[in-house]
């Protein structure tokens, strides 16, 4: 067995322990209104400090993982979501809240992130990487499946301290696997990238993590390209992890759908995400990514719309229908990002990425707060649903408009910043 297969073994593992505390948000919006009172606005806004942290610490992360090493950082990212989490129990006031949930977990999970997955298949794969960027983007939803019910049934049955308190431990689980099987590079262990004809040419990173990821944040603002791609994914995390993964509980349980059935729905959606990210992954690999995001976003943006109409106390074939068609698209348009984020920037790919995906992180704390507040005035999310819906038919137009050309003059001058 390759190396490079160990290496992406490790990193689904330590992204599906990760992922568990992202999960649980949703979950425990209602107990945690119910014990302390808290809006539903409050507890929204620690989400979206978290959701914020969580893409804005990434491109600094990826910038970090090429001074540190991937082992590194993605251990210390563990530990400090465990802590993150553990450490909700101790809570009495709303800032505490906002202090573990919202910043400690969403820094800890930040510094894993997908830009993780940029790094870890730049480096370690040639062949099959768009299909391992999609197997290793599956993992978030693998942690959802594997957590959201758990944390639902444990918060229900023991309170919402018991759930916390397994999710740290599952994070600090994952810890040592890390430890023994990443490797930052091939030639760590007297290898080559899979499919690689040779050894990878590496540049010594100087100067800090910090400055290296603005000057390549400096560079690729230069270009269309980094806008278009930044637009498109701000406006797919408003509609995934803002809006459906933090209020799809709450919405449903609106509705008179007890809050376990409405968790093991969310749940769902993850086992058609892994499906459909995978396939994602290998459709990649051989058709234009920029066609494959238009597609994604606008199938997405009309299944939003519909759903409103779907909302019931029993969950019903169309409502099935959603959770199969919405899994199936959740995060497919992770693989052809990374991609055109490789392709347009070169050797800083991933850290651009990490750009791109902070921009979809800050429209997913937008949504997160926008439909708690939408909640707390209207009395209901159907706006939020639709507003949601022509977002996506938006990010649709940008995804097409990306130029196919350009490559070479962008990736050069990418290069020329990494030397720099």
């Amino acid at each position: 067995m390759h190396w490079a297969w160990l290496v992406a073994a490790s990193g689904f593992v330590a992204l599906v322990g990760a992922a568990g505390f992202r999960a649980a948000p949703g979950v425990l919006i209602d107990p945690l209104h119910e014990e302390f009172g808290w809006p539903r606005s409050t507890i929204s806004a620690a989400v979206s400090i978290n959701l914020v942290l969580y893409g804005v610490i990434s491109p600094f992360a990826a910038a970090l993982m090429e001074r540190l090493g991937m082992r590194r950082v993605v251990a210390g990212a563990l530990v400090l979501v465990a802590c993150g989490s553990g450490f909700t129990v101790f809570m009495t006031a709303s800032w505490q809240l906002l202090l573990c949930w919202g910043v400690l977990v969403g820094v800890g999970t930040g510094s894993m992130a997908l830009t993780f997955v940029a790094t870890l298949t730049s480096r370690w794969f040639v062949r099959h990487r768009g299909l391992v960027s999609g197997v290793l983007t599956a993992a978030g939803a693998a942690g959802q499946l594997v957590f959201l019910p758990l944390v639902a049934a444990l918060a229900t049955a023991h309170g919402w301290r018991t759930a916390s308190l397994v999710v740290a431990l599952a994070a600090l689980a994952v810890v040592p696997i890390v430890v023994f099987l990443l490797r930052d590079h091939p030639e760590d262990v007297g290898t080559t990238a899979l499919g690689a004809t040779a050894a990878e040419e590496r540049v010594a990173s100087t100067g800090g993590a910090a400055s290296r990821a603005v000057r390549v944040l400096l560079t690729s603002a230069r270009t269309p390209t980094f806008w278009l791609l930044a637009g498109g994914f701000a406006i797919c995390g408003a509609s995934t992890n803002g809006l459906v993964g933090t209020h799809f509980v709450p919405a449903a349980h609106d509705h008179g759908m007890p809050q376990t059935a409405a968790a093991g729905l969310l749940a769902l959606v993850g086992v058609f995400d892994v499906a459909g990210t995978i396939a994602s992954g290998w459709l990649t690999d051989r058709v234009d990514p920029r066609w494959l995001l238009g597609g994604y976003y606008l199938l997405r943006g009309a299944s939003l719309i519909l759903l409103p109409r779907l909302f019931a106390p029993t969950t019903e074939p169309p409502m099935w229908a959603f959770i199969v068609f919405y899994g199936l698209d959740w995060v497919a348009t992770v693989p052809p990002t990374v991609a055109l984020c490789r392709a347009r920037f070169g050797a800083s790919g991933p850290i651009v990425f990490g750009w791109v995906f902070a921009s979809h992180q800050v429209g997913a704390a937008f949504a997160a707060f926008a439909a708690g507040f939408t909640r707390d005035h209207l009395g209901t999310y159907d706006l939020a649903w639709y507003v949601a819906g022509g977002l996506c038919a938006f990010a649709a137009l940008m995804s097409v408009r990306i130029r196919p050309s350009g490559e070479t003059g962008v990736a050069r001058n990418m290069a020329l910043t990494r030397r720099a």
